[in-house]
C-alpha cells in the first residue's frame, strides 16, 4: 500500500446516540493512529455545526468513526456525499439497510441466509396483551432475545424465558427503539468475522468471544479490558469455520457494504451457523474486535486504518 501523507484527514466522533462515547474512544484511538502516517488529522464532534466545520477543513478523507444513530443509520454519509467529500465506510443504503435489523433480516432471508426465526413489535404494541405473550412464545419457542431494532453495543438487549421476563424486557426495550426485533435464542458459540476490502473483499480469522460464565457480550463486557477473551483463530470444525466466512462475505455484499464491515454469529454445538445482525463501521477502540482480527493477518492498527483511508482517497472526485 503506497500512503499518501500529504493527504488531509477529518475524525468525526459523538453524536446523539447512546454509543457516542464508544465513538468518541473509537475516534480517538484512530486519531492517534493516523497522526503516524498523516500530518494533517483533525478530530471533530458531530453536532450542530458539522457541515461548518468540515467546510471550514476541506479535507480529502473523512473517516466517520460514529456507532448508532447519525453515523450508521446513513445520515452523516448523506451529508458527505451531498458535501462531495470522500468517506470511509459504506454508502448511505447500506448503512440504512444495516442499521435496522429488521430490515437487515429481510434482506438476509432472501439471499438465503441463516437466521433465526424472529418477529417484529412496534411501539404501539408496547402494552401487550397475556394472549400476545402467549403467541409471541408459541412461535418464537421458550427462549426469546429481545432487540431494539436500531441500536448497537448490545444497548437495550435482554432474554426472556417467561411472561414477566418478557414484559420487562419489552419495557426495557422500547426506551432505546420504537421498533423491536425478537428473536428465537439460539445457544451457542459467539463468533464474529470481520470483513475487509482491499483489492477485494476478503474475510478475516474467525474470532470466537468469550465471557464469564453466566454473562454474554454485553455493552460492559464489549468496552471494559479483561472482560471478555477473543480467541483467533476460533476453535470450530473446519467446515463451520469456513461457512461462517462465506456467510459473513455474502452478507457484506447483500447489504452492498464497502471498505469494511463484521457480520456476528451464535453457532451452536450442532447444526448451522445463525447470522445475527452486520455492523457497517466496527469498534475500533482497545479492546475491539475489527483491529485484532487485521491484526491475525499481520496489519497493525496504524496500517488498518491508512489503508481504509487510502481507499477512501482513490474515490475522490474533486
Amino acid at each position: 500500500m503506497k500512503i499518501n501523507r500529504s493527504l488531509s484527514i477529518a475524525v468525526i466522533c459523538g453524536g446523539p446516540s447512546s454509543e457516542a462515547e464508544v465513538s468518541r474512544s473509537t475516534a480517538k484511538g484512530i486519531t492517534k493512529a493516523l497522526q503516524e502516517n498523516y500530518s494533517t488529522v483533525n478530530l471533530i464532534e458531530l453536532d450542530s455545526n458539522i457541515d461548518k466545520n468540515l467546510r471550514k477543513l476541506n479535507p480529502d478523507v473523512v473517516f466517520p468513526a460514529i456507532h448508532g444513530q447519525w453515523g450508521e443509520d446513513g445520515m452523516i454519509q448523506g451529508l458527505l456525499t451531498i458535501m462531495g467529500l470522500a468517506f470511509v465506510g459504506s454508502e448511505v443504503e447500506a448503512n440504512v439497510l444495516a442499521m435496522n435489523k429488521i430490515l437487515a433480516k429481510q434482506i438476509f432471508l432472501l439471499k438465503g441466509l441463516p437466521v433465526a426465526k424472529s418477529l417484529s413489535l412496534k411501539f404501539q404494541q408496547s402494552t401487550v396483551s397475556d394472549h400476545k405473550i402467549q403467541e409471541i412464545f408459541d412461535i418464537l419457542g421458550g427462549n426469546i432475545v429481545i432487540k431494539p431494532a436500531s441500536q448497537g453495543s448490545g444497548l437495550g438487549v435482554s432474554f426472556a424465558h417467561n411472561a414477566e421476563t418478557l414484559k420487562k424486557g419489552l419495557a426495557e426495550a422500547f426506551k432505546y427503539d420504537s421498533s423491536l426485533l425478537l428473536e428465537e435464542r439460539i445457544f451457542g458459540a459467539e463468533i464474529t468475522v470481520a470483513i475487509l476490502e482491499r483489492t477485494e473483499a476478503e474475510a478475516l480469522p474467525v474470532i470466537e468471544i468469550k465471557t464469564p460464565a453466566d454473562s454474554w457480550y454485553d455493552y460492559q463486557h464489549r468496552y471494559t479490558p479483561g472482560l471478555s477473551d477473543h480467541l483467533i483463530p476460533a476453535p470450530l470444525p473446519p467446515q463451520q469455520y469456513k461457512r461462517v466466512q462465506e456467510i459473513a462475505l455474502l452478507a457484506h455484499q447483500a447489504l452492498g457494504c464497502r471498505d469494511l464491515s463484521r457480520s456476528d454469529f451464535v453457532v451452536p454445538a450442532e447444526g448451522k451457523p445463525i447470522l445475527l445482525e452486520t455492523n457497517t463501521m466496527p469498534g475500533m477502540t482497545p479492546t475491539s474486535l475489527f483491529p485484532d482480527a487485521a491484526k491475525a493477518i499481520g496489519l497493525n492498527f496504524s496500517t488498518l486504518v491508512s489503508l481504509l483511508v487510502e481507499r477512501a482517497a482513490s474515490r475522490n472526485q474533486r
